[in-house]
């Protein structure tokens, strides 16, 4: 359920929705942080569900004293008109025993808001890249029909199928599968999307856990090679890094147990 958090309800009709799926490395959310804070994006409201683990903690993208004590939940929604673009961000794992329904509650906003497309920005584990694949896509067949040229001209190589006969002793030699290990929601949401017909892209990059602050901005980049959003040419600092990064592996160990 979308819960507004304005005095009137965003439109996000015709509106492109990124969003993360958390997955191996958070590089998906990362990615959706850096956009977020480096396009000022205003929260417009919040996704209400119990399918995602409930946190809450101040604002990760503070800009001083009066800012910081906002209040920020596990799943909310950013949105800037003027630029065509809505983002959700999804700060917290999906509880597993409930991820088709999450995916569910997911497509059913993205249909009943009127997106004109959505792309999910996620990752994989690296065991699963081979030597030519650093990152791929994913994209349904509702959107390849109005966006196929686009991924032709950036030069972008669609996602590899495993062999099907890696997994079954029956399978002939050239089926495949599709596979997404680490991806969490990935896979399932693309192939949810495929069934409902809604158009939907996945950008997805092969890590390892540890810091992946540079694969998030690799990916992060990677999209706005499609979407334009940072054209502006005498912008001095291409990405803005949010204050909440400052924490993002602690603060260290005290020097008093030494």
């Amino acid at each position: 359920m979308f819960i507004t958090s304005q005095n009137s309800p965003p439109v996000f009709k015709d509106l492109t929705l990124v969003m993360p799926a958390v997955a191996v490395g958070n590089v998906g959310q990362l990615a959706v942080d850096l956009l977020i804070s480096t396009l000022s994006l205003p929260r417009v409201g919040y996704l209400h569900t119990d399918c995602v683990i409930p946190m809450a903690g101040n604002n990760p993208y503070a800009t001083g004293q009066d800012d910081a004590g906002e209040l920020h939940t596990a799943s909310e929604v950013y949105a800037a008109p003027e630029l065509k673009l809505a983002v959700l961000q999804i700060r917290s794992p999906v509880v597993k025993s409930k991820s088709r329904r999450f995916r569910q509650l997911l497509l059913s906003w993205i249909k009943a808001s009127g997106f004109s497309r959505t792309l999910v920005l996620s990752s994989s584990h690296a065991y699963q890249r081979d030597d030519q694949q650093l990152r791929g896509y994913l994209v349904t067949p509702s959107l390849l029909r109005s966006s196929g040229d686009a991924f032709k001209e950036l030069g972008w190589r669609e996602l590899e199928r495993l062999p099907l006969c890696l997994g079954r002793l029956d399978a002939g030699a050239d089926e495949t599968k599709l596979a997404i290990p680490g991806g969490g929601i990935t896979k399932g949401l693309y192939t949810d999307s495929c069934r409902e017909d809604v158009p939907l892209a996945v950008l997805l990059l092969f890590c390892s856990e540890g810091d992946n602050v540079p694969d998030a901005l690799s990916l992060v980049s990677h999209l706005d090679d499609w979407l334009h959003l940072l054209d502006d040419a005498s912008r001095e600092v291409k990405w803005k890094i949010p204050t909440s990064w400052n924490l993002l592996f602690g603060s260290g160990i005290p020097p008093a147990i030494f």
